[in-house]
């Protein structure tokens, strides 16, 4: 359906007061393209095409390539906002630095603040071109922000400049952290609200080892000053004092920041030495909040968080919740590779999130894990059980392994985005047990194993996971894509089985699967509604765009830091990308500092956070439905099917044997042009092979038998001119969906909007330029 935005109609249009309103347009590879109001005049949104109607030259047409659309009104004379938006329980505003100002005083207004309300002067910070602001601690609902410039130590009010509306999402409380628990998890309410009489901490570079509070230290309620963010860790460490504590890492912190370790061998550590709840929350502000160097081992802890924050450069573990944890919440981390262990097979780093040691009543969720070694192990062998676990909805970007790895734990393992996996997915050991509920799983070698049967010992010796005892997997709702091995129990195949393939999600598992060494009966646990939490699971088909959507895996705005996975050689890769690893070890924030108090925290507004990829083959980051200020979303493209011409992820390029088959069978002719499986070009020498069509209408035909993508890599040795036509009645009549235009050399088309079709679609693509056109790939998705 098509939608007319007209500007007039958006209270945004210009007057003699105002001056650059912007409409803001988000790309899916996390640009942005900004145009003034006074310069357009309409857009128009036809599902996911999208056209920006100019005053002046042609329009600007984006087809499926927006995730957003929002406005920003400026007034002449007043802060220039550029960006603002709503996320989990926080909402954002950048604006640039306004000339003759030194400091900025920000306000939020929404649901607990019924008047602007002044936020603390360390969430305001200074970037050097810009500054931004971020309010945390937010329950859902509509919130708006206001940025005033101070100019000599007096707010300008006239100067200031209002967000529009910003929608503020709830965490996602599901999983078993959250099951039959009563009280928030960390120094935060189950709304998202700060817990009563909480402490908070903003942790920096300079202040990491100066913060201080007094504890309580005995049952007699005697206190004892600590300062440093360990030296307090370490006095609620001896359990006596469960008042609600948040540290705010503001920046990036390193190693050498850090008071102290009381952890050698992972970093910070969180224990408690008694029993009960400690009320901890380490949460990153903003998008770009990191530690360096170090990790976190969590003892014996109830009722802590760790949220919104990257982790680089780990010492041993990421995360370790090692010993009789219980409650505990990790989500929405980045975390990157660690240092290089002893061991043969800690390139990488060791654990990323670790759960062992009878940890029980753990979730990990909204998590990216980028190219992790060994991503998650999940138990031990002398748990003495139960132990609740839950997964979810994070992306295993490229990982090796471990997503989980477990033994005797009983977990729950759903809507997770397995991402070009080398090794194997969900990995069942020692009697463990794992419901596998609609996963996604592209190109993962092993998506599903159990130790000692099935695809783990198909090929003979011991297995995946050092001979032990298998575990029983239920698996219902998944989808598997690309290039994997699976085998399902069956009467016929009642042995030599990954996973029991459930037809519904109730379904019971009989008593008759057993694991082939060992003997382990699954339980059933999640059909049992005084053992499961209440949820609803995403369809599997939406999990990919769902986790990598603005309110997904990864910290606020996927972090500061950029990499682009080359799906090509890297989903079967598990060695270090050295160019990766580099980036890491270089990295450092672009915060300069605040604009009040710390005013410089050695970094000047210089950092490495976008250091690239190694192919823009890989993924981008399409920031699904998130709402800026003001906006009005963009419709996604529907979900594609199954691949016809090309993989899910990447083109068939017209340069070898399966290309040429598909001259050879019918499914591409020519009318005025050819297959040169031996073209070659000077000026882009990687890339060979193309279907050439003549000059002034040379034509080639692709006969499809439904089309959800439809993607074209063309290249042009002068501009490009030409047509896409349709036809959905054999080749009988057609009508013309799509010009070709644009500058000469090379330029990926997407036609999908024009094309998508659930029936058989001819589709005729016509050169009418004087010169040869060459057609060097084809990326064609089945609808489903």
């Amino acid at each position: 359906m098509k939608k007319t935005i007209l500007m007039l109609t958006l209270a945004l249009s210009a007057s003699c007061l105002m001056a650059q309103n912007k409409v803001n347009l988000s790309l899916k590879g996390g640009n942005v393209e900004s145009f003034n109001t006074t310069d357009v005049t309409a857009i128009d949104v036809d599902g996911s095409k999208v056209t920006l109607n100019l005053k002046e030259g042609n329009p600007k047409v984006y087809e499926g390539t927006l995730s957003s659309i929002s406005f920003i009104r400026n007034l002449a004379g007043h802060v220039t906002l550029t960006e603002a938006a709503g996320w989990m329980e926080a909402c954002y505003v950048e604006w640039e630095n306004m000339s003759g100002a030194n400091n900025y005083h920000v306000y939020v207004k929404g649901p607990g603040y019924a008047e602007y309300t002044r936020i603390d002067k360390e969430l305001v910070r200074n970037y050097g071109s810009y500054g931004r602001a971020d309010m945390t601690g937010l329950t859902p609902g509509s919130y708006t922000m206001k940025v005033v410039p101070v100019v000599n130590d007096t707010p300008m009010e006239a100067a200031a400049a209002e967000t529009a509306p910003l929608e503020v999402k709830a965490f996602n409380r599901g999983g078993y952290a959250h099951f039959k628990y009563n009280d928030g998890i960390g120094a935060y309410n189950n709304d998202g609200t700060l817990k009563s009489g909480a402490k908070v901490f903003y942790v920096t570079s300079k202040s990491a080892k100066t913060i201080t509070t007094q504890v309580i230290t005995s049952a007699k309620g005697n206190k004892t000053t600590y300062t440093g963010i360990q030296d307090i860790l370490d006095g609620y460490m001896k359990g006596y004092d469960n008042t609600p504590i948040v540290f705010r890492i503001v920046g990036c912190l390193h190693y050498d920041d850090i008071d102290k370790f009381s952890s050698s061998s992972e970093g910070l550590q969180i224990k408690n030495n008694k029993s009960g709840q400690l009320n901890i929350t380490i949460e990153g502000i903003g998008n770009d909040a990191t530690v360096h160097g170090f990790g976190f081992l969590l003892r014996n802890a109830e009722s802590v968080e760790l949220r919104n924050f990257a982790i680089m450069q780990f010492m041993d573990d990421a995360v370790s919740l090692d010993t009789d944890n219980s409650h505990c919440w990790i989500h929405n981390l980045d975390i990157y590779y660690g240092q290089k262990g002893s061991d043969s097979d800690q390139a990488k780093g060791d654990g990323s999130v670790d759960v062992k040691g009878d940890s029980q009543y753990i979730t990990v969720d909204n998590c990216h894990f980028w190219d992790s070694g060994k991503s998650s192990l999940c138990g031990m062998s002398g748990e003495t059980g139960p132990n609740w676990i839950t997964y979810h909805h994070n992306w295993f970007d490229h990982s090796d392994s471990r997503h989980p790895r477990i033994r005797t734990m009983s977990v729950h393992v759903y809507n997770n985005y397995y991402d070009g996996i080398s090794k194997y997915g969900v990995g069942a050991a020692a009697s463990s047990e794992a419901f596998a509920e609609n996963n996604y799983f592209r190109d993962c070698k092993y998506p599903l194993l159990s130790s000692m049967q099935g695809s783990d010992i198909a090929g003979g010796g011991k297995g995946t996971f050092s001979s032990e005892d298998g575990g029983v997997i239920k698996s219902y709702g998944n989808i598997m894509r690309g290039s994997y091995t699976y085998r399902t129990y069956s009467e016929s195949n009642p042995v030599e089985f990954d996973a029991f393939e459930a037809s519904s999600r109730d379904e019971k598992v009989p008593s008759t699967v057993i694991a082939k060494k060992g003997g382990k009966v699954y339980s059933n646990f999640d059909t049992d509604p005084t053992l499961i939490y209440a949820y609803t699971p995403d369809a599997a088909e939406d999990v990919p765009s769902i986790v990598k959507g603005v309110y997904g895996a990864g910290r606020m705005n996927h972090g500061d830091f950029r990499w682009t996975f080359n799906n090509n050689n890297q989903d079967k890769n598990y060695d270090v990308i050295d160019a990766l690893q580099t980036a890491l070890r270089n990295y450092e924030t672009t915060l300069v500092g605040f604009y009040e108090g710390d005013t410089s925290l050695g970094n000047e507004g210089v950092g490495s956070v976008n250091p690239g990829g190694d192919s823009s083959e890989g993924d981008e980051f399409p920031f699904g439905d998130g709402n800026l200020a003001g906006d009005t979303p963009v419709t996604p493209p529907v979900e594609s099917g199954d691949a016809f011409i090309g993989t899910e992820t990447d083109y068939l390029y017209f340069n070898n044997d399966a290309a040429k088959a598909l001259i050879d069978n019918g499914t591409i002719t020519f009318n005025g042009g050819s297959y040169k499986g031996d073209f070659t070009n000077a000026e882009y020498t990687d890339l060979t092979g193309a279907l050439q069509l003549n000059k002034n209408d040379g034509e080639v035909i692709i006969k499809c038998p439904s089309i959800a993508t439809f993607k074209a890599k063309m290249l042009r040795t002068g501009s490009f001119a030409g047509k896409v036509m349709k036809s959905e009645d054999g080749g009988a009549t057609y009508s013309e969906v799509a010009g070709l235009s644009g500058k000469k050399g090379v330029i990926d088309f997407d036609f999908s909007a024009q094309l998508r079709s659930d029936k058989e679609v001819y589709v005729k693509i016509i050169n009418t330029s004087t010169g040869s056109l060459s057609i060097l790939g084809l990326q064609i998705l089945l609808a489903k």
